[in-house]
């Protein structure tokens, strides 16, 4: 295992607090309030939900590709992989089930990126390349974001 930077184990921290402190919350959602869409052209929660799994399979793509190739391009569109999972029809306690593993997926991936390599920047689509210690902690707000949505909490406010 490499040095890790303190940004990078900072990340993986809060990381797992999320995975924790939410996976319970989630899991308790009646699938008719998951189901739920609350307008037209709107994504339910099990949508959103969705949208967090495919976020880090492109994340994960993100902060291991980037420590072997010079600045990638990874970019999704997101309206079209919620559509064509159609995860408004999939099962949601795979769902959550999925959204648990992926993400502590992610955190053995980071536990796995040396200081140099949480250096090397990734071109996700920004006006500028980011590194990867970056995007970490960048893809812990947008979780906290869209969770805060599904669980119909405080709203957290994300670019």
């Amino acid at each position: 295992m490499y040095k890790l930077s303190s940004h990078i184990q900072a990340t993986i921290e809060h990381l797992h607090k999320i995975i924790v402190n939410y996976s319970g919350r989630l899991i308790a959602i009646p699938e008719e309030v998951y189901n739920l869409k609350p307008g037209p052209g709107k994504w339910s929660k099990k949508e959103i939900l969705g949208h967090l799994v495919d976020s880090a399979q492109n994340n994960i793509r993100r902060f291991v590709v980037a420590q072997y190739e010079d600045i990638p391009r990874i970019v999704y569109n997101q309206d079209k992989w919620v559509a064509i999972a159609d995860y408004q029809h999939y099962p949601t306690d795979d769902l959550v089930s999925l959204w648990i593993l992926l993400n502590r997926h992610i955190c053995l991936v980071l536990k796995n990126t040396s200081r140099e390599a949480a250096q090397r920047r990734c071109d996700n689509s920004d006006t500028e390349k980011q590194t990867i210690e970056w995007l970490a902690a960048d893809y812990c707000n947008h979780l906290l974001h869209h969770l805060h949505q599904i669980l119909e909490m405080d709203p957290i406010a994300y670019p």
